[in-house]
């Protein structure tokens, strides 16, 4: 089944007001930094816990650039657990069929006040809010063929039971070629505007399969609202032939997977990052190479109360190493309070979090057997950034010189960015890495060569 669509046959009014919208304004000049639900909840987050890690991070972590807080996946399921769905499990929606917080797990939100006196008291810790939201409308809103707002339609007129979720049983596909469609998301995307939502992270989009109809209906929707919000389309492998798609109709998709604490995921993320970095940061949009599994995860009854993550110091490092050079959106998915000194201090960073915000051109500049090495232009002229990767499962020494890097100068000022220490005049990267563990540097040229 082909499911592209081209940009072209979309009405003019409609292109125009998505590419208007991002070109104007852009709600994320550079990757997205903040905390997501989901590795350490799953489907369980309540409004307690949220609260917390919005106030650990505004404490801790948002003098250095955090400030999204977001809640992922079934706020609107009152009985939901551990990492797991459930089929026909009761969901809290509006009249309208929008889905709204379960009152017991978000006791704020009673009286149809949804998520707004949660997304104020985020914002006055000086902080980001965000929502997950499924692709589609709810199953149960079809089977009480609920109306769509301000329509004369109702949810079984839109709704496609063809193109359902094919691994979350919640939601029916939307039909945007039927009237009413567009209504719909207009709707749901007016809700969260209402509520004071700054970022959306919508699933069953770029993948699994690729929904480009649904993805303009709400990206058009968001618009719509004149309120900025970030556009996180998720799972992925998003398809690479689509990347100006993306780049028009949203500020950050995922480039892989989930990607959780598992070395073999690491290893694949090398591949999708090479491929992908062409396109980082065009029009201020982001290849997401999905949240950064560290701290304390699994946080859920059923699943033992939390343990942290699998990922060993050295492989901890090379995650944000590679994330930051390749310029992803920095999405924390563990508990924030539960941070020791170690995670903490691995995204505090200010040198390598600078790589992340202000690098630009990051690409793999070598392959040679188990050794990968990464370059990307620094802020200022004549600075550079190199990193260095060993993905094997033994100890290697490295020894590159600046041109086989495509440096092309004899010695250069280096500066080892984890360490925070001079290194002096090197000619190269002469060190011994260990299993999985890597090295960020930061070179200043003299003629930014």
């Amino acid at each position: 089944m082909n499911h592209r669509l081209c940009a072209c046959a979309l009405p003019l009014v409609i292109l125009g007001s998505v590419l208007v919208a991002q070109t104007i304004a852009s709600p994320a000049p550079a990757p997205p930094m903040g905390w997501n639900s989901w590795d350490a909840y799953g489907t369980t987050v309540r409004e307690d816990q949220v609260k917390a890690n919005a106030d650990w991070m505004a404490e801790h972590l948002a003098k250095y650039g955090w400030q999204y807080i977001v809640i992922d996946i079934q706020w609107y399921e009152p009985n939901a657990q551990g990492h797991d769905y459930q089929p026909g499990a009761p969901l809290t929606m509006d009249e309208y069929g929008r889905l709204m917080p379960a009152a017991n797990r978000f006791p704020s939100s009673v009286n149809g006040a949804g998520f707004k006196p949660l997304a104020d008291y985020v914002h006055s810790k000086g902080l980001k809010f965000g929502i997950h939201i499924m692709r589609g409308i709810p199953r149960q809103a079809v089977e009480k063929n609920l109306p769509i707002k301000g329509t004369p339609f109702h949810a079984a007129d839109i709704a496609d039971k063809d193109n359902g979720c094919r691994w979350n049983p919640d939601m029916w596909g939307v039909d945007t070629s039927k009237p009413g469609a567009q209504s719909y998301y207009d709707s749901i995307a007016e809700l969260y505007a209402s509520w004071g939502v700054d970022f959306i992270k919508a699933d069953d989009m770029a993948s699994h399969l690729f929904q480009p109809a649904e993805i303009k209906a709400l990206s058009l929707a968001m618009a719509k609202t004149g309120r900025p919000m970030v556009l996180s389309l998720s799972p992925g492998p998003a398809p690479i032939t689509e990347a100006e798609f993306f780049e028009q109709y949203a500020q950050m998709w995922r480039i892989s997977d989930d990607f959780w604490d598992d070395w073999k995921l690491l290893l694949k993320q090398f591949d999708y990052t090479r491929d992908w970095a062409p396109f980082v940061g065009k029009n201020n949009t982001w290849p997401d190479a999905d949240m950064l599994p560290l701290g304390k995860l699994r946080v859920t009854e059923k699943e033992g109360g939390g343990s942290p993550t699998k990922f060993t110091a050295d492989e901890q490092q090379t995650v944000m190493t590679l994330w930051s050079i390749f310029r992803s959106p920095l999405i924390f998915g563990g508990d924030l309070p539960s941070n020791d000194p170690a995670t903490t201090a691995l995204i505090t960073n200010e040198e390598v979090l600078a790589v992340d915000q202000h690098g630009s051109g990051g690409h793999q500049a070598l392959e040679r057997g188990n050794i990968r090495a990464w370059v990307a232009d620094g802020e200022k002229i004549g600075q550079r950034y190199v990193a260095v990767f060993n993905l094997g499962e033994s100890r290697d020494n490295v020894s590159l010189r600046w041109p086989e890097l495509g440096i092309l100068v004899g010695v250069a000022d280096a500066r080892d960015v984890w360490q925070g220490k001079p290194l002096g005049a090197l000619s190269g990267v002469q060190i011994e890495l260990r299993p999985h563990a890597s090295v960020l540097y930061r070179l200043t040229t003299a003629l930014g060569n």
